[in-house]
């Protein structure tokens, strides 16, 4: 007789406390693996937040570069003008 057949044949359907207490334990678990697995993603979304922020003060930075070199040249010029 499979389990099957004796949980059909038994009429109060008792379930045994280890099967009960293995369930418990297994979705224990299962609610263990998604906590830490979302406090992961949430750790790595925090991460790209901050590498994107870094990116656009990068790209700040780089067109006050291009505005000082503009400069620079403009004055370089003016400064060989002079000098003939």
């Amino acid at each position: 007789m499979t389990i099957a057949e004796q949980l059909r044949a038994s009429p109060d359907r008792k379930f045994p406390a280890a099967l009960v207490a293995a369930f418990l334990l297994q979705t224990a678990g299962a609610l263990f693996w998604a906590g830490s697995a979302a406090e992961r993603i949430a750790d790595l979304e925090r991460g790209r937040a901050a590498d994107q922020a870094a990116v656009a003060k990068g790209a700040v930075v780089e067109g006050q570069v291009r505005g000082i070199k503009e400069s620079l040249d403009r004055i370089e010029a003016k400064l060989d003008r002079a000098q003939r």
